[in-house]
């Protein structure tokens, strides 16, 4: 088999889709839709599907705006899963560029349907997920409860960002509910009624931000009120706070928990208000897969990419992924690729870069690397092999 010319057909492929990639793109970025959300985003993505010729396009896959396209046969060789995310940020829309994530994973997985149907028998499957909600909730976790990696031989997406970060620093996270209960009472008549649930708020705010200076390399903790009472003569009764912990290792996570309950107990304690802690969720640190990220780079820096090697951008981090939970179950990959901005992502400055023409070069150049990767993946069983092999390894 002419490995060579299978790359070559995936990548014409997404050339000769470029506009229409670009226009689904840019529905995505117009219309950008919070985590749960994205019903504009899923019918837009699986309408372009369903005129794709895949064998089978699943809408409101296991979430109301999940989706899963499928194509070839994994009878015949390895299963690779593509990941496409499309929610966006309250108030600043598409600063996280998921509009082009979602491009780069429908623009690769058309590369490599192409490459299974220029052949005669498939060597292998390729499925799109459509995982929503990355940015709040992780549509992933869901995916990987309901076994739609059991199969799966190894997955990747790729992600916008300021710089071309091969093996990003993902880190673990916990997002922390917090909500205190007191007494409300008239503020200026009454008040030796009420019980402040505010001030609770307040000093386990101040607790954790006297911690913070005492933890370890790497541990953080950033958090807001997100309820701090009604009106200035009322003595809240409730209050609450969100909280996001993250570690760089899973382990150590729920160490930084406890420190964290010791913060909000205390609180609770010195202003005789009760206290309700939930965990909302929590994500893996994400375990790049060496041996798949070497192919990727060898073929991104192939297609004219400046891969960065400055040691402090490839030391960035501290961000958080449901991917890193997928890196979990199945070899994964999850590169940064630079668009051309100097803004950092989670900023209003991002989000127009996102949805420039110039950063549509750079994502057709991710989705290529993603596309001749998993033909790779597919064809060289001692390839796979060896990704296996480091994936039992580091997975441990």
């Amino acid at each position: 088999m002419d490995t060579q010319k299978l790359r070559d057909v995936a990548c014409a492929e997404i050339d000769k889709n470029a506009e229409d990639l670009a226009a689904l793109s840019n529905v995505l970025w117009t219309n950008p839709e919070l985590a749960l959300e994205e019903f504009i985003a899923h019918d837009a993505l699986t309408t372009f599907l369903d005129k794709q010729d895949f064998d089978k396009v699943e809408k409101n896959f296991v979430l109301p705006t999940g989706f899963r396209a499928v194509f070839g046969d994994k009878s015949k060789g390895p299963h690779v899963a593509i990941m496409s995310e499309f929610d966006a940020l309250p108030g600043i829309g598409h600063a996280c560029g998921h509009n082009l994530i979602a491009e780069v994973g429908v623009a690769a997985a058309l590369g490599v349907k192409a490459a299974l149907k220029s052949v005669d028998v498939p060597f292998g499957q390729v499925s799109l997920l459509g995982t929503p909600a990355e940015e709040e909730h992780g549509g992933k976790i869901d995916f990987i409860k309901a076994g739609v990696f059991k199969d799966v031989d190894a997955a990747m997406m790729a992600h916008p960002a300021q710089y071309e970060v091969l093996r990003p620093n993902y880190v673990a996270i916990s997002e922390i509910i917090i909500d205190f209960i007191g007494v409300e009472a008239h503020a200026a008549e009454f008040p030796w009624e009420g019980v402040n649930a505010l001030d609770a708020a307040i000093l386990c705010y101040n607790n954790v931000s006297c911690m913070r200076q005492q933890l370890d390399p790497g541990w953080m903790i950033h958090g807001i009120v997100t309820d701090g009472g009604a009106r200035p003569n009322i003595i809240p009764r409730r209050a609450s706070l969100e909280y996001y912990i993250r570690t760089p290792k899973n382990r150590d996570l729920k160490k930084l928990e406890r420190k964290l309950r010791n913060c909000i107990q205390g609180a609770a304690l010195a202003t005789n208000c009760e206290v309700q802690v939930k965990v909302r969720s929590s994500f893996l640190n994400l375990l790049s897969n060496e041996t798949m990220i070497k192919k990727y780079e060898e073929y991104t820096t192939q297609l004219g990419t400046e891969v960065d090697t400055d040691e402090t951008h490839q030391a960035l981090g501290g961000g958080s992924t449901d991917m890193g939970n997928v890196s979990y179950e199945v070899p994964s990959i999850h590169p940064d690729f630079a668009i051309g901005s100097d803004c950092n992502t989670h900023t209003k400055e991002f989000t127009p870069a996102a949805g420039s023409k110039e950063a549509q070069i750079y994502t057709l150049r991710a989705a290529k690397s993603l596309a001749m990767l998993c033909i790779d993946i597919m064809t060289d069983k001692d390839f796979l092999d060896k990704i296996k092999q480091e994936f039992e390894e580091e997975s441990q």
